[in-house]
């Protein structure tokens, strides 16, 4: 059976963004986070995280740095009821200096759509119910070439955000 995802950015749209976040001390929730993800959990809805993590391409931190800020994240919000279904992400950059990571148009890093595509391939997503939380016109464009709706979070309280545009409703 299908169901409609959310696909959130992660650095600007669940965590503060101050920029090549990789270690818990840094992770700060936006407001309303936790809670945004818990109401689409109960609701019935599919919860993804995709992001751009340049930093490793760049050498600014590891894979397996991300990957334990991740762990902690997912372990923080499941104390409060809330679950992601999968995090996606794409270190690749064109300019990265580490070779392994360097492509001129890495087909995963918004505003190219390969992490959506991913999560439809693995997924039981229900398209046209979907939505992209993001807080850059690449997160946009990202949910745009998916054929999915983007939302564009300039700030503030994300739960808020999302009850205001009645995308539940």
């Amino acid at each position: 059976m299908l169901r409609p995802a959310l696909f959130l950015d992660r650095d600007g749209v669940i965590n503060v963004d101050r920029g090549y976040v990789h270690r818990w001390e840094d992770f700060q929730w936006i407001d309303g986070a936790k809670e945004a993800i818990g109401a689409f959990n109960r609701a019935g809805w599919l919860v993804f995280v995709v992001t751009n993590q340049s930093g490793v391409g760049r050498g600014y931190y590891t894979e397996g740095d991300m990957h334990a800020l991740h762990d902690r994240m997912v372990e923080d919000l499941a104390r409060s009821g809330g679950r992601i279904d999968a995090i996606y992400f794409a270190p690749q950059h064109p300019e990265a200096p580490l070779e392994a990571y360097r492509h001129p148009d890495p087909p995963d890093r918004k505003p190219n759509p390969g992490m959506l595509l991913k999560a439809f391939a693995e997924w039981p997503v229900d398209r046209e119910r979907s939505i992209m939380v993001g807080d850059k016109p690449a997160d946009l464009e990202a949910a745009l070439r998916a054929g999915i709706r983007g939302l564009l979070f300039e700030g503030g309280n994300l739960a808020e955000f999302l009850e205001a545009q009645a995308v539940l409703a």
